[in-house]
């Protein structure tokens, strides 16, 4: 009984981010406004070749894809329907380098499953949430940046024991989000693992705190968030067993809009704010800044 109350302790902290860290923890209601960059709007900025920055433009506004439930890089404050963390933060400095308040931007919540089909179908602008770059994708949507290389592991439970790495995951239940990266690793490189899937990760660690599943896998950035706000419940072991580059996914014949996002991505690493806002995020995680990975413009096809 004590271990399941302990569970849904964290389960609720998780889920509300409503009570206040102990002394020397990051702060559960993520990033404080007053240490986020500010980001100036380009005024004189234009991108006519592009029609997805066309329609932008007259609405206004850019709409963006991201997560709702990944702690500091992508969370949604269920009172205030406001969103937070380095991927919100990146969506921001993008809008205001090619030219549009990055205030008024409309976020909308994508699964990692319908992210191609929201870029498709015209449903958002560009998607910046903890999207790999990998070849596949690229036949469906184009990819800005990367602008941060993360690498998959592996979430438990504070006393598990037998699992330290993907080798230890044969007949264990393992849980990732449909359609992720993640998951078509696990099922291609550790087939004995018992894989079972959820639209999101929130869920999967739902799951892991009330003994459904034995392990959590996607990317180490993520999982790091998860386990800072519960670290009496929850650890992250191994190392890192992929590299993951995030990139921001847009409509895939907007080669125009991809070359300006990769621009912008560049000026925000030069000037400072990308390692502002990774330190206001990310960093609150207490794992220092990287430097960010080599862009790749790679041509129009």
């Amino acid at each position: 009984m004590a271990r399941t109350r302990r569970a849904l302790a964290a389960l609720l902290l998780l889920l509300t981010a409503a009570a206040c860290g102990k002394e020397g923890s990051p702060p559960v209601k993520g990033p404080r406004p007053e240490a986020l960059p500010h980001y100036p709007v380009n005024t004189s900025f234009r991108l006519d070749s592009s029609p997805t920055w066309r329609k932008a433009e007259a609405r206004g506004h850019f709409v963006v894809g991201a997560k709702e439930d990944q702690p500091y890089l992508g969370e949604k404050d269920p009172a205030t329907g406001l969103y937070s963390g380095f991927d919100i933060e990146i969506a921001r400095m993008v809008s205001a380098s090619l030219g549009l308040d990055p205030a008024r931007i409309s976020f909308v919540t994508i699964a990692s499953a319908n992210r191609e089909t929201a870029l498709q179908n015209g449903q958002i602008d560009y998607y910046v949430g903890t999207y790999t770059i990998n070849d596949n994708r690229k036949k469906l949507v184009g990819f800005a940046g990367p602008y941060y290389m993360a690498g998959q592991d592996l979430l438990v439970r504070k006393d598990e024991t037998d699992i330290k790495g993907p080798e230890d995951l044969a007949g264990k239940r393992v849980c990732s989000a449909t359609g992720s990266t993640p998951y078509q690793r696990i099922k291609q490189d550790y087939p004995q693992a018992v894989l079972v899937s959820y639209d999101t990760y929130s869920i999967c660690v739902d799951n892991l705190l009330t003994y459904q599943v034995d392990a959590v896998t996607t990317d180490d950035a993520i999982l790091t968030g998860y386990a800072a706000k519960a670290p009496d419940e929850l650890k992250v072991v191994g190392k890192p067993f992929s590299q993951e580059p995030y990139g921001i996914g847009v409509p895939r014949s907007d080669n125009a809009l991809r070359f300006a996002i990769d621009d912008a991505l560049a000026e925000n690493e030069k000037n400072g704010n990308w390692k502002k806002a990774y330190d206001a995020t990310l960093g609150l995680s207490g794992v220092p800044a990287p430097q960010p990975p080599p862009i790749d413009r790679y041509p129009a096809g």
